[in-house]
């Protein structure tokens, strides 16, 4: 009977793309999530392959200065990263995250497509200069200017389609109600992080050396023709995915939950939870969907269920859509306090590149990439994932019996602890590498300082560490805790806080440099002038303070409750496991 119901039709409301329930064993499973991971494997190099190196185009090739190309990448992966929530939206509500996601790709193709002809051709790409300081060099056009910030805020749109739509169609090619499918979900974000960033390390390498030894229009045009490649390997896995059918907006399922609390603010809440307004059992069982109990957190917006003379939706909303509203609701405190440790990620792209320039960078007559350091901190977080995924996850849950070791927002702290001693790290590396300029002279030259790049290894791979512990939770803790019918807004949580850090880091800059002198400040053209080191030192206070506030959100959030005793099977089998090793 248990063989008959692991083969038979998936229990999660799932379909094909005629909307025709799917065979467990013909659709879904690992066999789905190959195309899945082998798309994002040449995404990421696309992706990377264009960001990665995007500092030193804009300082060498556009000729702006330290503030000016820093604050450009940051907006820009802010805005990569913020389009996300849009792209949840329509696939949500309208069209799905499988159409979603191929109409994004389109979109985003034209981007880096046009991205390419902006370095490539004349009268689009820049005039060469052979000045290295850039200061006797002429002036990009406006419609250089124009054509590649504009190719580049294309590609950031289309990005809104895809990312906060491949990670959910992964994880919905596993059942939630089949206990074996349930134990693979518990590792497909490890390895999903770990397989994308195969496609990372090849940008942070092959992609960043060809920009920086052969040419601008190879190295873009690679990465294009790679994101091509991913989207037709996408479109051949088509046969094997299960889709979810949209469930509708959730921004208006939970602004409908919102305006009827105001508007029943006078009528009380019953004490039996059982006398607020729900719908039936097989209504939620015919759609595939949840029916979740009415808890006593939020409290104030069970009045949105209180039964009325009203059917209105604007007026009455059964207990399940309060309750996911309450869900989402109570997930933006650890939103917020995520925001911070994606500022410190927006450093990886930027002022630790601009480091890297001042730096001696030659082992014979290869001269290393200063963007290719951040190839460390994708080596270092495939390790890290590897090892906390096969050792470390195991080892804990002896003790903790904790399925996955420890718990998603323990995970997250961890990592946090990680940015700060990463900051700490950095000002020190920074304090010594000025120490050696101004010994050598070179304060007012600003000539190369005469230290290893290999020096600022440290901070990046650090960075790597903490990204194996806080981002892969992140995500995982996003999609795990959102509603099912609210998977892809829940994903974009985690897009929207590396789109708040990165314009908060553009913010910090901006502000930092305008208080303390501007062009005479801490962060000047010149860094061997500069003060990088007090500001890294007041990124690591700024990283406590806010590990303070995590603490404080984490000890009052209640994780959402589990929908079926999956979870409860798994311990029990893990448990079983355990002792049929002992015995």
């Amino acid at each position: 009977m248990e063989e008959e119901k692991g083969n038979g039709y998936t229990e999660d409301g799932t379909v094909d793309l005629k909307g025709n329930p799917v065979l467990r064993s013909k659709r879904g499973g690992w066999t789905a999530c190959f195309f899945v991971v082998v798309y994002e494997v040449f995404e990421r190099m696309a992706y990377y392959g264009i960001s990665t190196n995007m500092f030193i185009y804009l300082t060498k090739k556009l000729h702006q200065d330290t503030v000016q190309s820093a604050n450009n990448v940051t907006n820009w992966v802010g805005t990569i990263w913020m389009t996300p929530v849009l792209g949840a939206y329509i696939a949500d509500a309208l069209l799905g995250r499988y159409w979603t996601f191929l109409i994004a790709c389109g979109i985003y193709l034209s981007g880096m497509s046009l991205l390419t002809l902006s370095v490539s051709i004349n009268p689009l790409k820049p005039s060469p200069c052979s000045d290295p300081s850039g200061l006797n060099c002429k002036k990009p056009t406006t419609l250089q200017l124009g054509v590649f910030f504009g190719a580049l805020y294309t590609l950031a749109l289309g990005t809104g389609g895809t990312k906060p739509n491949i990670s959910t169609i992964g994880a919905d090619q596993f059942d939630e109600f089949e206990p074996k499918e349930k134990a693979q979900k518990l590792s497909f974000f490890n390895w999903w992080m770990f397989s994308i960033f195969f496609g990372t390390l090849f940008a942070n390498t092959v992609l960043v050396y060809i920009q920086d030894n052969v040419g601008w229009t190879l190295g873009y045009g690679l990465p294009t023709i790679g994101l091509a490649i991913s989207i037709l390997i996408f479109l051949a896995g088509t046969p094997f995915y299960r889709h979810k059918v949209p469930a509708g907006s959730p921004f208006t399922r939970m602004a409908r939950v919102i305006v009827a609390a105001l508007r029943n603010w006078s009528l009380p809440v019953p004490a039996d939870p059982k006398e607020l307004f729900e719908l039936d059992l097989e209504v939620y069982a015919k759609k595939g969907k949840y029916r979740i109990d009415s808890t006593p957190t939020l409290r104030f917006l069970n009045k949105a269920c209180v039964k009325s003379n009203s059917t209105s939706p604007w007026l009455l909303c059964p207990v399940t859509q309060v309750e996911e509203t309450k869900q989402m609701l109570r997930m933006i405190p650890i939103l917020i306090a995520t925001i911070v440790p994606s500022t410190m990620i927006a450093q990886i792209g930027t002022l630790f590149i601009k480091q890297g320039t001042t730096l001696e960078r030659s082992i014979g007559t290869f001269v290393i990439p200063p963007a290719s350091l951040a190839g460390f901190v994708t080596l270092s977080m495939l390790i890290s994932v590897v090892l906390y995924d096969r050792f470390f996850m195991k080892l804990i849950r002896k003790w903790t019996n904790n399925p996955r070791g420890i718990t998603l927002l323990q995970r997250m702290g961890i990592g946090m602890v990680f940015h700060i001693v990463i900051m700490v790290v950095a000002s020190l590396t920074e304090r010594h590498r000025l120490q050696v300029a101004k010994a050598n002279g070179l304060v007012d030259n600003g000539n190369q300082v005469p230290l290893s790049i290999f020096v600022l290894l440290p901070q990046f791979v650090l960075m790597g560490t903490a990204d194996a512990f806080l981002e892969v939770a992140k995500i995982e803790f996003f999609y795990d805790q959102a509603p099912e019918s609210m998977k892809s807004l829940g994903t974009s949580y985690s897009t929207t806080s590396l789109g708040a850090g990165n314009f908060l880091s553009s913010f910090l800059l901006s502000t930092v440099t305008r208080i303390t002198g501007g062009n005479q400040g801490w962060i000047r053209n010149n860094l061997n002038a500069s003060h990088l080191d007090y500001y890294y030192a007041f990124f690591a206070i700024l990283n406590l303070v806010n590990f303070g506030f995590f603490l404080l959100v984490v000890r009052y959030y209640v994780y959402r409750a589990e929908v079926s005793d999956s979870m409860s099977v798994l311990t029990q089998e893990l448990e079983g496991s355990r002792q049929h090793v002992s015995d």
